[in-house]
């Protein structure tokens, strides 16, 4: 008998298939005509699970999408328990004496704010019209949202992520040298990334070659400039901002969020991932700057006025805002509303500590609670989640630069001066969250209530 070669252990359909297999939702309806109230259990389940699905898929906290899920739940007659997690949600639903435990998970972690704002109409023209609507529709109206395209093009994304980080290295104390390769650097640093995404590439793999990508530009222009500038790589200080497009804000401050209403194990995740990507993120940074002999040495004073100084902080921490809202997936009115909020926000937290000798620590949590508190005018004003607005508008807060400089001194092995960074860090990056908490809990009386 004749032996033939032995097949491939994956053939090639089989990598190319998604490891996450998608949900064909209509599919799974027993009677898509019912009117919602009246529909199969099976059928309620599968709007709650989803309409779950898509807020987490949008980088929400656990406490908005169990919100979600209850009110959606409520519409439909059925009693929902959750247990959330970072990509997944089990949830057992019941109604009289019939229940069902169903799982369902994204493939990565996200942020789409834009998506944020849509799901909070969606969940209005529910509760509004719920009962009027056929299970179909539900779908049909989770259809539309699931389907919107980026708001934003991958250089467009890239454009902002440049803006940002320029506008953020201003505020670390530099010039327009250091500005323009931070700049440079992280607006191709953010298309690269953008760009492996689109392929699925994994996450953790993205952020490493979009952050020496980054860090490269930078050196270039560095280089570049010393043919005409001998003194060029004495502003080798900026390249710190060039990676900080990819430190995690959003993911980082909502942990602190779901921690605060007991969402442990989501909260646990968010920081646990948040930490994964500064980490890979970092550690990338540091080969590239060993390897080109770039050092995260301190910025020289910008030799500004007061009141010169205060106007510049302003203008740059709208336009970091601003860029790092496009970057969200923000829609033009929420870039806008979170650029204004950040900038008076960030020029008090560095007012704070410039004029008022204050320590960075309470600096952050003033700065915070300045961003909370003018996210609940604009929420009450102009029905924008505040979650939209307020993260993106303290992100740029973040102490990306204190996480590097901790990283850079772990790898050259200077332990005290590690620790001291990551200390400092941690402390921000604690206070954060609290100053949100703290204006979340003066204006929003659900979020006093223990359940």
């Amino acid at each position: 008998m004749k032996r033939t070669a032995a097949a491939p252990l994956t053939s090639y359909l089989d990598a190319k298939r998604p490891h996450h297999m998608g949900v064909a939702w209509h599919e799974y309806l027993t009677n898509p005509d019912a009117l919602a109230p009246e529909a199969t259990l099976d059928d309620k389940v599968s709007v709650i699970l989803r309409t779950g699905q898509l807020t987490l898929s949008s980088g929400d906290s656990a406490w908005r999408v169990r919100d979600f899920m209850n009110r959606v739940a409520h519409v439909l007659g059925v009693t929902v328990h959750a247990d959330i997690s970072l990509v997944n949600i089990e949830a057992t639903c019941i109604q009289g004496d019939q229940s069902i435990t169903e799982v369902v998970a994204n493939a990565q972690a996200g942020v789409n704010t834009e998506r944020v704002l849509y799901l909070e109409h969606y969940i209005h023209e529910v509760e509004a019209l719920g009962p009027e609507l056929t299970i179909g529709a539900f779908h049909d109206l989770l259809d539309v949202i699931e389907s919107r395209p980026p708001a934003r093009t991958t250089w467009q994304s890239g454009l902002a992520s440049g803006i940002a980080c320029g506008s953020f290295v201003f505020l670390l104390g530099g010039d327009l040298i250091q500005m323009g390769g931070a700049a440079l650097g992280a607006g191709f640093g953010q298309y690269v990334r953008k760009r492996l995404g689109e392929r699925h590439v994994n996450q953790f793999v993205c952020v490493a070659a979009a952050v020496a990508v980054s860090c490269i530009i930078y050196f270039l222009w560095l280089l570049a400039l010393s043919l005409g500038l001998p003194d060029a790589f004495s502003h080798e200080e900026g390249y710190i901002g060039a990676l900080l497009f990819v430190i995690p804000g959003f993911p980082l401050i909502t942990s602190g969020f779901d921690l605060f209403q007991f969402e442990m194990r989501s909260g646990i995740e968010r920081l646990a991932y948040a930490l994964s990507i500064i980490l890979t993120g970092t550690a990338m940074g540091l080969l590239v700057a060993m390897a080109v002999q770039l050092s995260p040495a301190d910025f020289q004073p910008q030799g500004l006025g007061p009141l010169a100084l205060t106007l510049l902080r302003l203008v740059f921490s709208f336009l970091g805002v601003y860029g790092f809202s496009v970057m969200f997936n923000s829609t033009p009115k929420m870039c806008f509303t979170a650029a204004c909020i950040g900038a008076l926000a960030n020029t008090t937290r560095l007012s704070l500590t410039s004029f008022g000798a204050w320590p960075p620590e309470a600096a952050a949590f003033i700065g915070a609670f300045v961003a909370g508190l003018l996210a609940a005018v604009c929420n009450k004003r102009h029905a924008i989640p505040r979650t939209a607005i307020t993260v993106p508008s303290i992100v740029i807060m973040v102490p990306g630069l204190y996480m590097y400089r901790a990283v850079y001194y772990m790898g050259v092995a200077q332990a005290t001066d590690a620790i001291d960074w990551l200390i400092r860090a941690a402390i921000i990056v604690v206070f954060l969250p609290i100053g949100l908490l703290a204006a979340r809990v003066l204006t929003d009386e659900r979020w006093r209530c223990s359940s």
